[in-house]
């Protein structure tokens, strides 16, 4: 019989608080900065799983693969891509950064993760949202009027699913389940089940009743201003009963690393222009401009970016901050960072920021 792994762990001694580092991926499309030679979607995917077994390689805690339906992101289909990552390494956890579970099926979903489970010999985490980009909701027939209840309902038939393969439940957007079984069941007893949030105080209250791991998306303003919020996770968790280790807090970020903080801000800048001029074109904002990115790059900013020293500190100061995370995991991919320079960067975040954040 394989002997099945438990997801929580005890809280470390009061004044050790280890923070686990990762990599979180968009599978941009990139151009080729040096060349500008568009990089097709075959060659894309198969930078990206060298990219994830680098990570494994250095030792960083996890890698994730977020879920978008656009032209300009190859990551449409996460379930796919993790399980050709789990094939390819076999130390690091891999997991959604986020599944958009409101536009899926918990069902498939759970089937899915399951099944990478158990590819990944208990590797996974099943990280689920609403996303931040609404593409997904025409896409598959859905009504944006139905945003709310759509996540609520079916994050509550998921969380049936784990605790009982046969499950008896009905509601407003999937037929009824009269107690069929769904398999197969996971290698680790729970399943991971983060709920994956931006800043609205229902969605930290709720994850903080159920009793359910917090991956908190931070892409702008000032991390240290997500304390209340999290603090009113921690007490909302703690009043339904839940114990403190379960109550684990993540953070995704912006970031990137370099040899230096210099060239970590001149090789990102022109992909992050590209990246938010479109998005505030698309919502009817300012175009953004190098003062804020060099603002939103800077100490007390949103962005994780610099040389592997400073990187490390910031980590370690806003984890303090925001009192103590768990994990945080640095989306450094964008539309014109060149193949060697994610690689350098995932290289210098696992032996030399990763190390320094684990002695602080």
């Amino acid at each position: 019989m394989v002997e099945r792994r438990t997801t929580f762990r005890r809280r470390p001694s009061p004044g050790r608080h280890p923070v686990h580092i990762g990599v979180d991926s968009f599978v941009s499309a990139v151009t080729d900065p040096t060349t500008e030679r568009l990089i097709g979607p075959e060659e894309r995917i198969e930078h990206l799983l060298e990219e994830i077994a680098l990570a494994d390689q250095v030792g960083l805690y996890s890698f994730g693969i977020g879920e978008h339906h656009r032209p300009e992101y190859y990551d449409s289909a996460p379930a796919v891509l993790l399980a050709a990552a789990a094939a390819r390494t076999s130390r690091i956890r891999l997991g959604s950064a986020v599944t958009v579970l409101s536009a899926a099926d918990p069902v498939r979903v759970f089937q899915e993760f399951a099944t990478l489970d158990l590819i990944s010999k208990g590797r996974i985490d099943l990280v689920v949202g609403r996303g931040s980009f609404t593409e997904a909701f025409p896409l598959f027939g859905l009504s944006l009027g139905d945003y709310d209840t759509l996540f609520t309902e079916k994050l509550d038939l998921l969380l049936k699913l784990r605790d009982s393969e046969r499950v008896t439940w009905s509601g407003r957007h999937r037929p009824t389940l009269t107690g069929q079984g769904v398999y197969p069941r996971p290698l680790q007893d729970p399943l991971p089940i983060w709920v994956g949030v931006g800043g609205s105080p229902e969605s930290f209250a709720r994850a903080g009743l159920l009793g359910l791991p917090l991956m908190v998306a931070i892409i702008g303003g000032e991390p240290r201003q997500f304390a209340p919020l999290i603090d009113l996770y921690r007490r909302a968790g703690a009043q339904a009963g839940h114990a403190p280790e379960a109550l684990q807090v993540g953070l995704h970020v912006f970031g990137y690393v370099a040899d230096s903080s210099q060239a970590a801000a001149d090789t990102i800048y022109p992909g992050w222009h590209e990246m938010f001029t479109k998005v505030s074109r698309e919502r009817g904002f300012a175009a953004p401009s190098r003062a804020q990115f060099d603002a939103t790059s800077g100490p007390n900013g949103a962005f994780f970016m610099g040389d592997p020293e400073s990187v490390a500190e910031k980590l370690v100061r806003i984890s303090g901050q925001l009192g103590g995370v768990d994990r945080i995991s640095l989306q450094m991919t964008n539309p014109r960072l060149a193949h060697a320079d994610l690689l350098r960067g995932i290289e210098l975040l696992g032996t030399e920021v990763a190390p320094r954040v684990a002695g602080a």
